[in-house]
């Protein structure tokens, strides 16, 4: 039995959970949001007593390999519509900011042009600090994930001055620059 796989996922209060076995959709419902996880077929879910429970009908390896993947991903989606996931980026660099226009950001990174960027529905980016910190936030966590990334790849830091985008968390590994001497 695979570890993960066999905790029951506990719904938490106000999040409802309705699992639909021809289309294979798990759908919640909470505070922040609506997601729907989509099982695979080497397992099965059932929603009762309120909590998930994945099981899996045999011990062949590709359900073996589903089973605390697809209670992994509930899990995720029950903390993503109670509470949400966020991701903090920060720009550094001289005369490099971001600012809100709209629906949409201007990103000045340096380049000869700016860098206007429309997050997708269901994420919400805010800007703060003079333009310096970038918060990723969502209910979805692989989408927050992705559009923080999506976000960092405007400018990744260059290791010499790092210069650019990167995550609050992230260390830049700096490289020493040329010496001078012949």
């Amino acid at each position: 039995m695979s570890r993960i796989g066999k905790i029951p996922v506990k719904l938490p209060e106000k999040v409802k959970a309705a699992f639909d076995a021809n289309s294979r959709l798990l759908k919640i419902e909470g505070p922040k949001g609506k997601l729907d996880v989509k099982v695979a077929r080497g397992v099965n879910v059932e929603v009762k007593n309120g909590e998930v429970l994945v099981t899996r009908p045999d011990d062949s390896a590709e359900s073996k390999s589903l089973h605390g993947l697809t209670r992994t991903l509930i899990a995720n989606a029950m903390h993503g519509v109670t509470t949400g996931w966020e991701r903090n980026l920060e720009i550094n660099g001289v005369g490099f900011k971001a600012e809100a226009k709209g629906k949409s950001f201007v990103f000045t990174l340096g380049f000869a042009h700016v860098i206007n960027f429309a997050p997708p529905t269901g994420i919400t980016v805010e800007i703060g600090k003079e333009g310096k910190a970038i918060s990723v936030k969502g209910a979805d966590k692989e989408l927050v994930g992705n559009t923080a990334s999506k976000v960092r790849s405007f400018r990744v830091p260059d290791p010499y001055k790092a210069y650019g985008i990167k995550y609050v968390e992230e260390t830049i590994r700096r490289k020493e620059g040329k010496t001078g001497a012949a």
